[in-house]
């Protein structure tokens, strides 16, 4: 429980809690340490002087505090009052605990006028005093009750008692005639301690003394101090007992609260209710806190081994060191000083790095284990209305402390390696050039699986070096197979770690892996990531590859164009394999004009109608009649055209090898080509007098059978 002492002290004089207060920010002080920092404020009507300490109001939370601070954080001395007053210029004092105390600043009176307290009294609050928080530096005018506003922290008072029992001398046995003996045990029952002489003699296991209890003498100790729980009763109203909890502002009241205060509107609950309730989240949020502990102590002792690795492993450095450097005679004795000079700097260095870690966690630990003892003595508590006024406040600083264990903080911050390797290779006349050289290949890297992902036929992934890997890295190296099932492939070589691979093909699973490299060769691979693409052709139209006569709309679904001349407009996906389908809407439909839809390569021309070179494949279609086009050739002349409204559909089957063309999803004309292989991208070409929008995605026409190749009919 030693680690709990800190929680257990008043901030100003550094002590154990003398009758704590609760302040509104929920920090303790000692009631005589709070009359030591009071503020005599100016005369002069201050707004905030109707919020008063411990009034209870609702929404005071730390925004209206920062508004009500009479002073700022940069200087937050605090008054102490007294029976006599200073001068301003009087220097500060320092409390035990390091807090700054600073005389009043009223006028002085005249010496025949000073105001020395009665003995045994306290000295009356001034008015308009002001108090301010040693913790968190933020200030309150206190109303007309003073100090007597804010509530006692009963619960905080019996932790401090139990703690100083625990800590008082041993107790000694009362049936002892002479030199009295430890005492082992105390009956509840006799009110007696006994040494086990004493017990053995006096108090036997048998008769009516077989009923009786027999306790530690700690536990005696409070059993017979332990006096029965005090009902709590009203600050506002002082004959009323607290017998129901207000939500809103968070704290218990009264009746009459209920009746005439400021609460009558506020949500309410039972008292007791809400003290199991606050008191189970407390526990579960020592849970989460005791996690972080466990892991803490296993980190330290993890530490502590490092630094007996480091050691080690220096020793070991050092002696292969000196066996090489005693090995190249006089020249290398010149240059042995100065690699052991290196080697003692990086030993250090790691040993320097590791023992401030253990040093930081250390602190932070006993901190943590402090707080989780205080928060346990809190819960043994058996008031209700004093727990639940501390309850929220140590709920915050049990998840405050438990986020500050987060992630990076249990991590070692240095590797017991030397990753230095001597070459003794070299001749005898090079040997004033002789310094340490990288001999080790890099570590495999890690690949980030939150960070890498699918999105229609692009994959993206990121990786990262091994957190204590020190080994220089020159670049990486990504590969992925053909999302069949064959060899892998080098995708990417550079130096980023995170890397998008577009064109892959729809609904294909792909292995992907990556490796690092340095003047000393090529690591490991990593784990091999398995990725699936989507299943179904989602895709647009292509501002950056289209002429730039094409006009966009829709999120790049709908296209016209600005000019009478044919203009052409691709898809931003290419598919090489599987069966895919996509349709076009005739949205405007002006003079007869006739547009021509299909496939292209990526080089196709932009300037005139689809189809006039060797690039594409399409079917253009006026208002009666439609034609397939290929290399300027026009073949299968077929009736029926299009209109506004008219729906045009592209189905390309890869494991045919084939195209065919729809109007108004009825298969217009023969198949239109045949033996298609390699890359395409959707295209259409249009003029002014049209507009067309796109729609991906869709199921395979209910009249096609795909072929064997491949079933689904939706894979690229």
């Amino acid at each position: 429980m030693d680690e709990m002492e800190e929680e257990l002290k008043c901030p100003v004089c550094g002590s154990f809690f003398r009758e704590p207060i609760i302040l509104p920010c929920s920090h303790n002080i000692c009631l005589a340490c709070a009359r030591n920092i009071l503020v005599q404020t100016p005369d002069a009507e201050s707004p905030q002087s109707s919020r008063a300490s411990g009034s209870g109001v609702s929404d005071y939370d730390y925004l209206d505090l920062d508004k009500m601070s009479l002073y700022s954080e940069a200087d937050s001395g605090y008054g102490s009052y007294g029976g006599f007053v200073s001068a301003p210029t009087t220097p500060c004092q320092k409390s035990p605990n390091g807090v700054r105390v600073f005389p009043p600043t009223v006028p002085q009176p005249p010496p025949q006028q000073h105001l020395l307290p009665q003995p045994g009294s306290l000295p009356p609050i001034p008015r308009n005093s002001c108090i301010t928080c040693p913790q968190c530096h933020r200030s309150l005018i206190l109303d007309d009750r003073g100090l007597r506003g804010f509530p006692k922290n009963r619960v905080l008072e019996g932790v401090v008692d139990r703690y100083q029992q625990s800590k008082a001398a041993a107790l000694k046995c009362q049936l002892c005639e002479k030199s009295p003996k430890e005492a082992t045990v105390m009956c509840e029952q006799c009110d007696v301690f006994y040494c086990d002489p004493c017990r053995l003699r006096c108090h036997p296991p048998r008769g009516p003394l077989a009923k009786h209890r027999l306790v530690p003498p700690a536990q005696g100790r409070i059993s017979r101090r332990a006096s029965p729980r005090k009902i709590s009763t009203c600050t506002e109203h002082e004959l009323e007992n607290l017998s129901m909890y207000c939500v809103q502002c968070k704290m218990p009241v009264c009746y009459q609260c209920l009746e005439e205060g400021k609460h009558g509107t506020h949500e309410v609950k039972a008292l007791g209710a809400m003290w199991k309730l606050h008191k189970g989240q407390l526990s579960q949020a020592l849970n989460g806190l005791s996690d972080r502990a466990t892991e803490a102590k296993e980190f330290l002792v993890q530490l502590r081994n490092m630094v007996q690795h480091i050691q080690e492993n220096g020793v070991e450095f050092e002696a292969c060191l000196v066996a090489q450097c005693d090995a190249l005679i006089d020249a290398l004795n010149r240059r042995k000083a100065q690699l052991l000079a290196r080697v003692n700097k990086e030993h250090e260095h790691k040993l320097k790095v590791v023992r401030d870690q253990i040093s930081h966690c250390t602190v932070k630990l006993r901190q943590t284990t402090g707080l989780m003892e205080y928060c346990l003595e809190v819960i043994k508590e058996n008031d209700p209305s004093g727990f639940l006024q501390i309850s929220d406040a140590l709920i915050r600083r049990v998840h405050m402390t438990e986020s500050q264990w987060g992630k990076g903080t249990l991590t070692p911050r240095m590797t017991s390696d030397f990753d230095l390797t001597l070459d003794s290779g070299p001749l005898l006349q090079t040997i004033h050039q002789l310094d340490f050289v990288q001999m080790k290949v890099p570590a495999a890297p890690m690949l980030q699986l939150e960070e890498c992902c699918t999105q229609n036929n692009s994959a993206t992934l990121s990786w990262k070096q091994p957190p204590l890997s020190t080994i220089a890295v020159d670049g990486y190296i990504l590969e992925l197979d053909d999302g069949n099932g064959g060899p892998f492939r080098e995708v990417y070589v550079g130096t980023e770690t995170i890397c998008t691979v577009d064109g892959l093909h729809f609904n294909s699973t792909y292995k992907s892996r990556v490796k690092a490299f340095n003047a000393s060769g090529v690591g490991q691979y990593s784990k091999t990531l398995i990725m699936q693409t989507s299943e179904i052709a989602w895709f647009t139209f292509d501002p950056a590859s289209a002429h730039p006569d094409i006009i966009f709309s829709n999120d790049n679904l709908t296209v016209t164009c600005n000019s009478y001349d044919d203009r052409v407009v691709m898809g931003n996906s290419a598919f090489s394999r599987g069966v895919h389908y996509w349709e076009m809407t005739i949205d405007r439909y002006d003079n007869h004009p006739d547009p021509a839809f299909g496939v292209a390569r990526g080089d196709v021309l932009k300037d005139v109608m689809l189809g006039k070179d060797d690039k594409a494949w399409a079917m253009y279609v006026d208002n009666n009649r439609s034609w397939f086009m290929h290399n300027n050739s026009h073949t299968n002349r077929t009736d029926g055209g299009i209109s506004k409204g008219a729906t045009i559909g592209v189905l390309l089957d890869f494991t045919r090898r084939i195209l065919i063309f729809l109007i108004n999803d009825e298969q217009q004309g023969p198949v239109a080509f045949e033996g298609l292989e390699g890359v395409y991208y959707p295209a259409i070409s249009l003029n002014r007098n049209v507009q067309v929008t796109l729609h991906t995605g869709l199921p395979i026409p209910d009249f096609y059978t795909p072929g064997e190749a491949d079933a689904t009919g939706s894979v690229c």
